[in-house]
């Protein structure tokens, strides 16, 4: 599964950056039916993440949508009984985190459909660490990772604002709408596409060369802190990064000055600088000098054309938005169920509108309460940020959110909350938690940072 974090940038961070060694050759590849042009989808963007629908070998699963892997991931496969997988084989993976490599299933000749699309010839790679239930922290389902294996074969564009994504044939491919739409040359290690963009650095602006990464919901990853962090005046702060492969991720948050893409500029950019305990597993490419992430690209109109080696961009109604981040400083995640009763009233017995009118028109109408009981997700705080507000107001990690300013939180999307956690400066948050079986009420105002 997938998951999900606080940070409106975003709430969670799905950075995986997997080594060269899960390359896989001979492989036909995702094909429209014969005369198709093209095939629109509709996603769920979560977190700045494109979660699109697929079915895998007839079952119905949710995929996130990844320019930064090259091939297929798939999660969680315990719940999901009904799964078939051929042609499975032991092996071993590595991402990032500080855990080092995973068991995994290697598991070729698949049927995966997306929309019209199909792949019967499909290999993908199966985890079953428990631990890396990414659902729970996106909130939302999410069964696996998708990659290069679905964008080499398309012209794919991904309007991030209609949240639909349209599969192009590129055999008859014919409209143009490079007219309105800035064209990138991209290169491919390791058939990961990288593009060349401007960062401002002590220097000024230096060209550096990027990972194009669909599955991090942040706005730039760099791997080097040199030009970029400073500890006077102090720039940045430590905190929870994400969820990786290989374990949690942690280390410093910062804004960059400017970031120039072609023509389009960019300010204040929120940035990432993952520590070395979390890079030290990865074989990284030459020139690795970090990624791009979905809160840039969400920006933009985006057609992906890998066979071409072309990238481009138009920018949408979301280009002059600001950059957020968490500023409460609380990661939440669902951890398992709970049971809520729900009180409602239902009328009993006969209306008398004859009495009612004697009355001056009021009228009383008799009722009689009932319950229903339904399990809803328990979110709890799985990462609390140090000397931030939450923590300053005595909440605990492991805590169980009951209510954010006064609704409970079942009834919140885990994004909902990620939103609310990043958005005015000083905005007030009351939280109830329940810690051994007590409920504890807190109070704490949103503070910037950066």
């Amino acid at each position: 599964m997938l998951a999900t974090s606080v940070d409106k940038m975003i709430f969670f961070l799905l950075l995986f950056f997997l080594g060269s060694q899960l390359y896989m050759k001979g492989q036909e590849g995702f094909e429209l039916p014969g005369g198709t042009k093209k095939d629109k989808i509709k996603f769920e963007l979560v977190n700045n993440l494109v979660i699109i629908p697929v079915e895998l070998n007839g079952t119905k699963l949710s995929f996130l949508l990844d320019t930064g892997v090259n091939t297929t991931l798939v999660f969680s496969i315990a719940e999901n009984d009904s799964l078939n997988l051929n042609n499975a084989i032991p092996t071993k993976i590595r991402g990032l985190g500080a855990g080092g490599s995973i068991d995994a299933l290697e598991s070729k000749n698949n049927t995966l459909q997306v929309g019209e699309a199909i792949d019967k010839t499909h290999s993908l790679y199966v985890i079953f660490d428990e631990s890396l239930n990414f659902s729970s922290r996106m909130g939302v389902p999410v069964h696996g990772i998708l990659g290069y294996d679905f964008f080499k074969n398309f012209v794919v564009k991904t309007d991030y604002t209609s949240k639909k994504l349209t599969l192009y044939n590129p055999k008859t491919f014919i409209r143009q709408p490079w007219r309105k739409h800035e064209a990138f040359d991209l290169e491919f290690t390791a058939n990961k596409p990288f593009v060349t963009v401007k960062i401002s650095e002590e220097n000024g602006l230096q060209n550096i060369p990027l990972l194009i990464d669909s599955g991090s919901s942040d706005g730039l990853w760099l791997f080097r802190e040199k030009n970029y962090i400073s500890e006077t005046p102090k720039n940045y702060f430590d905190d929870f990064l994400g969820l990786g492969l290989s374990g949690n991720i942690f280390g410093k948050r910062s804004k960059i000055d400017e970031v120039v893409i072609g023509e389009y500029r960019l300010k204040n950019v929120s940035a990432s600088f993952p520590n070395q305990e979390a890079l030290r597993n990865i074989v990284f490419f030459k020139h690795r000098h970090g990624s791009i992430g979905a809160a840039i690209l969400k920006r933009f109109t985006v057609f992906m054309d890998y066979k071409n080696g072309k990238m481009y961009l138009k920018k949408n109604s979301n280009f002059s938005k600001p950059f957020y981040y968490n500023m409460a400083g609380i990661t939440l995640q669902h951890d398992g169920t709970v049971t809520v009763k729900d009180v409602q009233d239902f009328r009993t017995g006969s209306l008398n509108l004859s009495q009612s009118d004697r009355n001056n028109g009021s009228i009383t109408i008799p009722v009689s309460p009932t319950y229903s009981f339904f399990l809803a997700p328990r979110i709890v705080i799985a990462e609390l940020r140090v000397n931030s507000p939450g923590a300053q107001a005595g909440l605990k990690k492991g805590d169980e959110v009951v209510s954010v300013n006064n609704k409970l939180a079942y009834k919140y999307k885990l994004y909902e909350l990620s939103a609310l956690f990043s958005s005015k400066e000083n905005k007030t948050i009351y939280m109830v938690v329940e810690r051994d079986g007590k409920q504890i009420k807190k109070k704490f105002k949103l503070r910037r940072i950066l």
